[in-house]
């Protein structure tokens, strides 16, 4: 009998305590699974979110694998108990709420969508938008995440450029990397989507230096991490040249009511919406690493824990 110890908090035990058992049975595996503290020496798999139920992970010295169900892992990746794989959440449907929420806020911006809805007492002002394939997009990220919406815009005719620290190929999206790389993605383009993951070398990886980069009235999306913009520098890039910033996630969330982003009239704030895990698809990504872990397989989406991802 495998033993699971779900310690993600009673927060998230509702909506895995009919789809977890679900997927099990789906995949013929019997298990036991436990949601109070159970013999450290008896799990063989742990279940876990930032805010969990753990934060000495030595004593499961039995334990298989700590299967995350965040796709961040940056609140975990450091603990220096934690001796055990770590595999990170890649759910599909997690991808598709992604997609839909970039895809959704490219095209709000690209079309001018706030400026064109008119209001009762609007004039009549017509600026046509340029088609999507003169509007250059940068996607910095190529993970999981960043390639989907990479590939949902250049379907769009979007010019998609893609970035990443360490060198990627994604077929069919141009791929750059490194500083020069970096520099050479931003002067070109109009909107910047950041989908990285936080990390020492990415935390404020949108400085004053790199946004003083863009071109006049860019726009940058963020459902990735809110410490890979500085602040400080959006807000002041927000009052000279830059054009809009759609946010999603903070450094501090909920974000506090009395922050500069929830004034500033080019700011949109989104709760941390863009992106979330699905318990339905999440148990069946959870189940498969076990099914894999069972079988001496390698476990899906393990994390490097020397690069933090």
């Amino acid at each position: 009998m495998i033993r699971i110890y779900f310690a993600a908090g009673a927060r998230n035990w509702p909506g895995y305590r009919d789809t977890l058992p679900a997927a099990l049975r789906e995949a013929g595996i019997e298990a036991e699974i436990s949601t109070e503290a159970p013999d450290p020496a008896a799990v063989d798999y742990i279940v876990f979110a930032p805010g969990g139920d753990i934060e000495d992970f030595s004593p499961f010295t039995r334990t298989k694998a700590v299967l995350n169900l965040w796709a961040g892992v940056e609140r975990i990746v450091g603990n220096p108990t934690l001796t055990q794989p770590l595999c990170r959440m890649v759910d599909p449907s997690l991808t598709e709420g992604m997609v839909e929420w970039v895809v959704g806020h490219t095209l709000r911006h690209h079309l001018g969508m706030d400026r064109h809805i008119l209001k009762r007492d609007a004039g009549w002002t017509q600026i046509v938008p340029p088609l999507a394939r003169e509007r250059p997009v940068a996607m910095l990220g190529m993970g999981e995440l960043g390639a989907a919406c990479a590939r949902a815009l250049a379907a769009l005719n979007f010019p998609v450029t893609g970035w990443s620290r360490s060198p990627k190929t994604v077929e069919g999206i141009p791929c750059a990397h490194g500083e020069a790389g970096l520099e050479a993605v931003l002067r070109q383009a109009q909107i910047v989507v950041t989908l990285l993951p936080k990390t020492p070398g990415t935390e404020n990886l949108l400085d004053a230096r790199r946004l003083a980069w863009l071109p006049q009235g860019a726009v940058i999306l963020n459902p990735g991490r809110g410490a890979l913009i500085d602040d400080a520098a959006l807000l002041a890039a927000l009052d000279g040249p830059l054009g809009h910033a759609t946010l999603d996630v903070f450094r501090v969330e909920p974000l506090p009511a009395d922050h500069p982003f929830r004034r500033h009239p080019k700011v949109t704030v989104t709760p941390h919406i863009a992106a979330d895990t699905r318990p339905a698809s999440a148990a069946r990504v959870v189940v498969e690493n076990i099914r894999r872990g069972e079988a001496g397989l390698p476990f899906l989406h393990r994390v490097d824990t020397r690069r933090g991802y």
